[in-house]
């Protein structure tokens, strides 16, 4: 068996996983993100290892993730038979992922206002 360093979250990181967070993103997904962001590939066993999530939490969080098109994976064969391990990466740097939130959540602040707005027609 061979021994692999498992990462696990300083304060900061937690801290850093806590603001995205309270921005919106889901506590499993921001905790992945901010993991894969300081490593630049896991397995999906470190992943689980690394956040304390566990595996369908991560499963879940990987495929939100996917579908924003902020993580890309590959396959390597396993060591001994079975399936293959995916391997996750990070498709952009932290930063535009950074800059994707952002822009979301100024057009649904943007949307709020504009319906505020129409409120304020309606009761004058």
């Amino acid at each position: 068996m061979r021994a692999r360093n498992v990462m696990y979250f300083t304060q900061e990181e937690e801290d850093l996983a806590d603001l995205l967070i309270k921005v919106g993103l889901k506590r499993n997904v921001a905790r992945v993100l901010v993991y894969l962001a300081h490593n630049p590939e896991a397995t999906s066993r470190e992943i689980e290892r690394g956040t304390d999530l566990r595996q369908p939490e991560v499963s879940l969080a990987m495929a939100a993730m996917i579908d924003q098109n902020w993580v890309e994976n590959r396959e390597i064969k396993a060591e001994n038979k079975g399936r293959p391990v995916k391997i996750y990466h990070l498709s952009s740097p932290i930063s535009e992922i950074t800059d994707s939130i952002e822009r979301e959540k100024r057009e649904e602040a943007n949307q709020q206002l504009s319906i505020i707005q129409q409120i304020r027609n309606y009761i004058q």
